[in-house]
This record gives structure tokens, C-alpha cells and sequence, in this order.
């Protein structure tokens, strides 16, 4: 039964709109996602740019001679060509056992340069304290640092940092209920209760009634195929189906620290009158300074010798007050005019906030006003 649906569904897929979203760019499927995990290693052969007599190395240096049979103490060791770091990976879902997966390698300690370095081998747990990969291999470093003897420096990009591509050989597999699981869930990026409506309508018109069940406004459930053999396709045909996402809410998108102002389609604005003006008082603080002088009569000689400096002030004040710029808002206004409202009396990023602030405040702003 379920063959022949598959083969309907290739049929019916195509002809859909070309303005529609895919299913796999709305959504994702519970379960299938990518595992972060990370690891505490050792870098050496730097070009004395590690660690030096850092007392973690040293310690870490003599951890991995000691498993090698060899007996030293860390004071004996010097970590000025290693470097402790810490590794990160992403594992990709159904990633199996001997695959590779790219790795970056940061600094922990005080090292100022992995140029150069070879990463030892490194288990890369995850979440729940479980090894999943072990990672080891030759550095790939973009950045560059130099210093001089007479203490200047100079550093290129971040030289403290890292990878090596395929660096990590996956050990464990992660468990995911794909095959297992008697239902598919695909939870929305976004959550809205008329787009997971119209993705399960999508599906049944496609699989029949009953196939996909929206079970709120962020989850959809998809009864999967009994045959593990056909999840697959089946997935693939179900992630292709194209779907009209339902307009988003009204927002207003304020970055309080660039001035950026981003305002979707749907944002409408009630009626209201917006008065647009500024009142400029301009203050110029100035001085003027005469040269005094002192009288002075002895008989009939009158001698007049230098004083004091007089200072007198001397301030202007300038009030610019333009016109105050009125327009008003007609009910059901929409984005491009109330764009081209604003910009029509010239106001600047922050008079545009303000003012849509204000609207916000007046109840005539028909959006959610968002400020980050």
C-alpha cells in the first residue's frame, strides 16, 4: 500500500507552485540534528611558541609520556613547543563509525601560536560524558604571529586557533528514533499555527487524509512507513512537497545601537496625526579682553602705565525653530506609505524610532515593536 502512495506522490509533487517553500526549508525533523562535542588535547611540535613552563601542560605532557611506559616528573618538561587546547566538533546525524568529520583546535593555555602544530590523539565526548570520535592530525592555521626582540609584535588573523579538515574518526554511532519510530514529527523554524495547518493539509492532499496531523502551532506528525526500507524515499518526497507559509505577524525590528529599522509587509498603522520638528538653541560662549591701563599725575607729569587685562564676556544666543512638519496617517496604511510618510519630512534613524515609538505608545501602530 504504502509503494503505491510513493509512487502517486512523485506524480502529483511537480506540478506545484514555484512560489511555494519546500517542506525542508520550513522545517525539520525531530531527532535528526547534529551532536556538539568536545575534547581537552595535547598540540606539539610548535616552533617555541607554545605553552612554556605552564604547569597544566607540563602535567598533560607528562600524563601522555607516562601511558607511553616512560617514567619523568612535569618539572623536568619544558612546554615552550606544546600547547594545550581544547577541540570542538559538530557530528552530523547518521554519521557511522570510521567516517571523518572536520575538527577545530583553540588555545587553552598561553600559547600564541598552533602554526605548525600536530594535534595528539584526542577523544571527543558529547553530552552525556560518552567517547564518539577520536581526533589527531596536522593543524591548518590561517593566522600568523610575529614578535621582536625589542618586544613589538605583530599577529595576522587569529593564529591561536585551528582545524584539521576530517580530523576526527567517528567510534560511536548516535542513536535516533528514524527507523524506530512509528511517526515523523517535523517541527517548524517558526512557529505559527496557520503554516503547520497548511503543511499537513499539504501532505494529506498528497498522501491521503489522515497521514499528517498538525499537533500544534510548531509540530506536525507524519505516520511513517512500517518498511524501514522506505523511510527513506518516503522522506525525501515528503521534504520536496511545496507549501504556501502563512504571512508572519506584524513586527517592527529596532537595533538601538546601529539605528537600524526593519519593518515587514504587514506592519499597518490607524488613524493618527504625527507632528515632526526640532527646536536647535545654539550657544556661543566668548570673551573679549582690552589691555588696562594705570593714570598716574605727579605734578604736572601724567604717566600712564599698563594695567590689569579687562575681560568681558560677549555671548550669542541663536534659536533655530523650523516648522513643525505635520502628515497624517490614513486608516490601514501600509509599509510603503508609511515609509514614504517619514521620509517625506526628512526624519533620520533615530526620528524614525521615535516616532514609531510613539505610534507604538498610541495604540495606532498595528505591529509588535521589537527593540535589540
Amino acid at each position: 500500500m504504502f509503494r503505491k502512495i510513493l509512487i502517486t506522490a512523485l506524480m502529483i509533487v511537480a506540478p506545484f507552485a514555484a512560489s511555494a517553500d519546500r517542506i525542508k526549508d520550513l522545517a525539520a525533523v525531530a531527532g535528526v540534528r547534529s551532536n556538539p562535542l568536545v575534547g581537552y588535547g595535547l598540540v606539539v611540535g610548535l616552533a617555541g611558541t607554545g605553552d612554556g613552563n605552564s604547569s597544566l601542560t607540563q602535567q598533560s605532557m607528562q600524563s601522555i609520556i607516562s601511558r607511553l611506559g616512560l617514567e619523568t616528573t612535569a618539572s623536568n618538561l619544558d612546554a615552550k613547543n606544546a600547547a594545550a587546547v581544547m577541540v570542538t566538533a559538530e557530528m552530523s546525524p547518521f554519521l557511522k563509525p570510521g567516517q571523518v568529520m572536520d575538527i577545530t583546535v583553540s588555545t587553552a593555555g598561553k600559547a600564541k601560536s598552533l602554526k605548525g602544530g600536530t594535534l595528539l590523539m584526542t577523544p571527543l565526548m558529547g553530552a552525556d560524558g560518552e567517547i564518539y570520535a577520536i581526533a589527531q592530525g596536522n593543524l591548518v592555521v590561517g593566522g600568523l604571529g610575529v614578535e621582536g626582540g625589542d618586544g613589538s609584535s605583530l599577529v595576522v588573523n587569529v593564529p591561536t586557533v585551528g582545524r584539521i579538515p576530517g580530523g576526527a574518526t567517528v567510534e560511536r554511532l548516535v542513536e535516533t528514533p528514524f527507523l524506530e519510530s512509528e511517526y515523523f514529527v517535523l517541527n517548524l523554524h517558526r512557529n505559527d499555527f496557520s503554516t503547520s495547518n497548511r503543511v499537513a493539509e499539504a501532505i494529506n492532499n498528497i498522501f491521503g487524509g489522515g497521514m499528517a496531523l498538525p499537533l500544534d502551532g510548531t509540530s506536525v506528525r507524519v505516520r511513517a512507513p512500517a518498511d524501514p526500507g522506505q523511510r527513506v524515499s518516503f522522506m525525501g518526497m515528503l521534504e520536496s512537497i511545496e507549501v504556501e507559509p502563512a504571512e508572519p505577524n506584524a513586527k517592527i525590528i529596532v537595533n538601538s545601537r546601529t539605528g537600524t529599522v526593519v519593518i515587514n509587509g504587514n506592519v499597518r498603522v490607524a488613524p493618527a496625526a504625527v507632528t515632526h520638528g526640532s527646536l536647535t538653541v545654539r550657544v556661543n560662549e566668548d570673551v573679549n579682553v582690552d589691555q588696562g591701563a594705570a593714570v598716574v599725575a605727579a605734578g604736572d607729569n601724567v604717566i600712564v602705565a599698563p594695567g590689569d587685562p579687562v575681560v568681558t564676556p560677549d555671548t550669542n544666543i541663536q534659536v533655530d525653530q523650523p516648522a513643525a512638519q505635520a502628515f497624517l496617517f490614513d486608516p490601514g496604511i501600509s509599509l510603503s506609505n508609511l515609509v514614504d510618510a517619514i521620509n517625506a519630512v526628512g526624519a533620520s534613524s533615530a526620528d524614525l524610532v521615535a516616532i514609531l515609538e510613539a505610534l507604538h505608545h498610541a495604540g495606532a501602530l498595528r505591529a509588535e515593536l521589537i527593540i535589540i
